[in-house]
């Protein structure tokens, strides 16, 4: 279904019946890539999954600036209201992640948990951040300029996905032909708006967070796993669960425990405070 919330359109889908599970996938992504976990997740959610702004059948606007972090918040906040959600558990992965947080923050009131897969809260060194944001800005160009499919090849050469080189090449083609669906204009728009550098950094209002937070990473991938240990210290309420042999994107290289994690969370953890899950590795 398509849903109009300021002004723009944003593809969604549901599923199921229950507490409401909220779904954000990553950039380059879209709800496709939680598709195989929908069979699951909805016999005891209702799961809803949107593609975000300048991703996957969603607007991909011309103007870069109806894609900032607070905008797209706000964009949230416009589908609760015509979904009519009161609210939610929200999962975020990677950028998606950020998105989730970012919502958290405006508005916590609306948030049942949060689920947080290889994010984090922004940078909070200035210096950092406005070397982040160039970064990004010059990334963004170079989307624009080379079209995606080229760009989409060199995104897979990121670190950050060297890990999945070692999956079966059906599932390394799957990812590629859904990355290769962006919008040139939507992506680097994304970059400009919500990359990084651009969105506010969070991590001074992470001590008021109130509801139960996960915290999930891949061992692989130290740089993501060393944020959320020291966010996990921040938090009032959060495990964090270490997946181990995988990187960056724990749902795609280890979808049977991810799928697990998050719906034992939800089951214990995600509403009941100060039950279920311990942090600490997966086993």
């Amino acid at each position: 279904m398509i849903c109009t919330v300021n002004g723009i359109s944003l593809h969604v889908e549901r599923y199921g019946n229950g507490p409401v599970l909220l779904v954000l996938h990553g950039f380059t992504g879209s709800m496709e890539n939680w598709r195989p976990f929908v069979e699951a997740w909805q016999t005891s959610c209702h799961v809803v999954l949107v593609d975000i702004i300048g991703h996957g059948q969603s607007d991909k606007p011309a103007d870069w600036t109806r894609y900032s972090m607070k905008r797209a918040v706000e964009d949230l906040r416009g589908l609760f209201a015509v979904l009519q959600i009161e609210k939610a558990h929200v999962l975020g992965y990677s950028m998606g992640g950020r998105l989730a947080l970012s919502f958290a923050v405006a508005y916590p009131n609306l948030l049942e948990s949060l689920i947080l897969e290889s994010s984090s809260p922004g940078l909070d060194n200035d210096i950092e951040r406005q070397e982040r944001k160039r970064r990004d800005d010059l990334l963004a160009d170079r989307i624009e300029r080379i079209g995606v499919p080229a760009f989409v090849q060199e995104w897979e050469k990121n670190p950050l996905f060297s890990s999945q080189q070692s999956l079966p090449e059906e599932v390394r083609l799957t990812i590629r032909a859904q990355r290769l669906q962006n919008d040139p204009i939507g992506l680097a728009n994304s970059l400009r708006g919500m990359g990084t550098g651009a969105q506010p950094s969070w991590w001074e209002h992470l001590a008021h967070l109130e509801v139960p937070v996960l915290l999930a990473t891949g061992e692989l991938d130290t740089k993501f796993t060393g944020i959320a240990t020291e966010v996990r210290s921040r938090l009032k309420d959060a495990r964090h669960i270490t997946v181990p042999e995988c990187g960056h994107a724990v749902h795609v290289e280890q979808s049977k425990i991810f799928g697990t994690i998050v719906m034992e969370f939800l089951n214990k953890g995600g509403t009941k405070r100060g039950s279920g899950m311990e942090s600490g590795t997966y086993i």
